[in-house]
């Protein structure tokens, strides 16, 4: 049985699920996230929002600091963010923590 995830909004807090990290491979210069029995390559605008990804903070304060660190507008980050987010929770790659 799949438990549904929880409607999508900035207050969930995403974590790598089990088994599942983000990691900087040194040879290629390039950004990784790997998962059992699969790996995806993170471009630098995946690998700068996975970064901030430790299961303890909101996706409101992930979007709060890269439209500050990167003066881009809220509402573009925020549009991003959140697709990218729930597109690799679909994939299993992320989780929301309680």
């Amino acid at each position: 049985m799949t438990v549904p995830s929880p409607a999508l909004s900035e207050t969930l807090v995403p974590a790598f699920a089990r088994g599942t990290r983000l990691q900087h491979d040194k040879v290629r210069d390039q950004w990784i996230v790997q998962a059992p029995e699969r790996a995806f390559l993170a471009d630098p605008i995946a690998a700068e929002i996975l970064k901030r990804v430790d299961g303890a903070t909101s996706l409101q304060t992930i979007i709060d600091t890269l439209a500050a660190d990167f003066a881009a507008p809220r509402e573009v980050i925020s549009d991003d963010v959140l697709a990218m987010v729930a597109s690799l929770a679909e994939r299993q790659v992320l989780i929301w923590k309680a």
